[in-house]
C-alpha cells in the first residue's frame, strides 16, 4: 500500500518516468506500470478454497426453492450429508435469504391517543428488600405511541396482580387511558393460541373496566413494539449507570424524578418534547372510568391459632382476638390488609424479603393482654356452689 502511494506520488507530482521510479524504489518496471494505471489501492484477496458443501449445493438450492424454511438438519438428511453440521448450516444460512420473501422493517407513525406500548424490564441491579436480602426485580415500562411519553414503575413480582397494579400506576402517570395497549406474550397478560389472542381472566377484567383494547406481539417480532424496546435500552444506558438504591421505594423515587427530565428532552425522532406532545395524546385518549379496576390479590381464610396469614412466603400477624374467625386478605403493591366482617384487623407494609414472620406492635400488645387475662382467670377461678347431696336423698325418699 505504501509503495503504491509513493509510486503514484512520484509519477503525478514529481513527473518521474517509469524507469526512474523503478530505480528509485527498487521495484520492477511492471510493478510501477500497474501502480500508475490503478486508480484504487491494491488489495490482497485470498483465493477461495473449495468446500465439501459445493458438491451438494445444487441439491440444497432445490430444496430451499421449494421449502424456504426447511431446517438445516432436515436438509442434511435429504441430501445425505455426512460431514460436519457447522459448515452446512453456514452455507444454508447464506443461501436461504435468496428464497425467503423480504421482511423489511419500517418506521410507523401513530395517531394521537391510538396506542401505548408496554413491557417488563429487569434492571441488572440488586435491590435491597430488607432482612439482609436483595433481589433483581421487574419494572413495568410504557410509552405513548404518538408523543413517545415514557412512564415506569418497579413492581414486586410478575404475578397477575402486581403486573396489573403496575399497569394501572403507569396509566396514572399517562393521566389517560390509551385506546389500545400493545404487550408481549406475558403470563400475566395473555398468549397466542394458534390464530387467536387469548388474554388472562385478570387482564380481561382490567381492560374491560377501563374500556381499553389490547394486542399481543408475535414471537420474535420486536419491531411491533420498537418504541418501548428502544426506551428499555435508553433506561439501561442513561438512567441505571452509577445509581444505588436503598429499596423499591427509593428506586421508584429516583426513576420518577429521572422520567420528568427524560420526557422534557428533545426526542431524537419527533424533534419535540414528549411532555409537550403528550397533551395532544391525552386529548385523544380515553378518560378514567368512575370505578377503577381492582388489581389487588384477594383471598379468604380462617385465622388459625397462631393468628398469622401467609402471603407468598411471608407470614403477617392479625389481631389475635379474631382467631377462629374468617378474615378477608387484600394484597396490593405496597400493603397487606386483613378485615373481618368489614372491620380492619391487620395492615402491614408488604415485605419483599422471603420467609419472614412479621408481628405488628399492636398485635403483640393484644397478645400480651390476652395472656394476662388467661393467667388471671387461672389464679382466681370462679366460685361454684356446692349442692347439699342430702337433697337428692329426700327426693328419692331415702331416710
Amino acid at each position: 500500500m505504501e509503495d503504491w502511494a509513493e509510486i503514484r506520488r512520484l509519477h503525478r507530482a514529481e513527473q518521474m518516468g517509469i524507469k526512474a521510479i523503478a530505480r528509485h524504489m527498487g521495484v520492477a518496471r511492471n510493478t510501477v506500470r500497474e501502480a500508475v494505471r490503478s486508480d484504487v489501492p491494491p488489495r490482497y484477496e485470498r483465493t477461495r478454497k473449495g468446500s465439501m458443501v459445493d458438491a451438494v449445493e445444487s441439491q440444497v438450492v432445490e430444496l430451499l426453492r421449494e421449502f424456504p424454511q426447511m431446517p438445516a438438519t432436515v436438509i442434511a438428511e435429504r441430501v445425505g450429508w455426512s460431514g460436519g453440521m457447522t459448515v452446512l448450516r453456514d452455507r444454508v444460512a447464506e443461501l436461504r435469504p435468496l428464497f425467503v420473501p423480504p421482511d423489511p422493517c419500517q418506521r410507523t407513525a401513530y395517531r394521537p391517543g391510538e396506542l401505548a406500548q408496554f413491557d417488563l424490564w429487569q434492571p441488572d441491579v440488586l435491590i435491597p428488600v430488607g432482612h439482609g436480602q436483595a433481589e433483581k426485580l421487574w419494572v413495568i415500562v410504557g410509552a405513548m405511541g404518538f408523543s413517545k411519553f415514557l412512564a415506569g414503575w418497579m413492581i414486586p413480582s410478575r404475578e397477575d396482580h402486581d403486573v396489573l397494579g403496575g399497569h394501572l400506576e403507569l396509566l396514572r402517570q399517562f393521566r389517560a387511558v390509551p385506546r389500545m395497549a400493545v404487550w408481549d406474550q406475558e403470563g400475566a397478560i395473555g398468549q397466542w393460541h394458534g390464530p387467536r389472542m387469548v388474554f388472562t381472566e385478570a387482564f380481561q377484567a382490567f381492560k374491560g373496566t377501563l374500556g381499553m383494547g389490547a394486542r399481543l406481539c408475535l414471537r420474535a417480532d420486536p419491531e411491533t413494539k420498537g418504541i418501548i424496546e428502544r426506551n428499555n435500552g435508553y433506561l439501561e444506558t442513561s438512567f441505571l449507570p452509577g445509581r444505588r438504591f436503598a429499596d423499591v421505594a427509593d428506586f421508584n423515587r429516583q426513576l420518577t424524578a429521572w422520567l420528568i427530565k427524560a420526557n422534557h428532552r428533545i426526542h431524537a425522532t419527533t424533534k419535540v418534547r414528549p411532555a409537550e406532545a403528550a397533551c395532544e395524546d391525552r386529548g385523544a385518549m380515553l378518560g378514567f372510568p368512575a370505578v377503577l379496576p381492582d388489581t389487588s390479590w384477594r383471598f379468604s381464610t380462617r385465622l388459625p391459632r397462631d393468628h398469622y396469614v401467609r402471603v407468598a412466603t411471608n407470614d403477617y400477624s392479625v389481631n389475635p382476638r379474631f382467631v377462629g374467625r374468617r378474615v378477608e386478605v387484600k394484597v396490593t403493591l405496597d400493603e397487606v390488609i386483613a378485615t373481618c366482617e368489614g372491620t380492619e384487623v391487620a395492615r402491614h407494609r408488604r415485605c419483599l424479603a422471603r420467609h419472614q414472620s412479621l408481628l405488628a406492635p399492636d398485635h403483640a400488645r393484644v397478645l400480651r393482654a390476652m395472656r394476662a387475662e388467661t393467667r388471671a382467670a387461672e389464679a382466681f377461678p370462679a366460685e361454684v356452689e356446692v349442692r347439699d347431696l342430702s337433697v337428692y336423698d329426700r327426693i328419692a325418699g331415702v331416710a
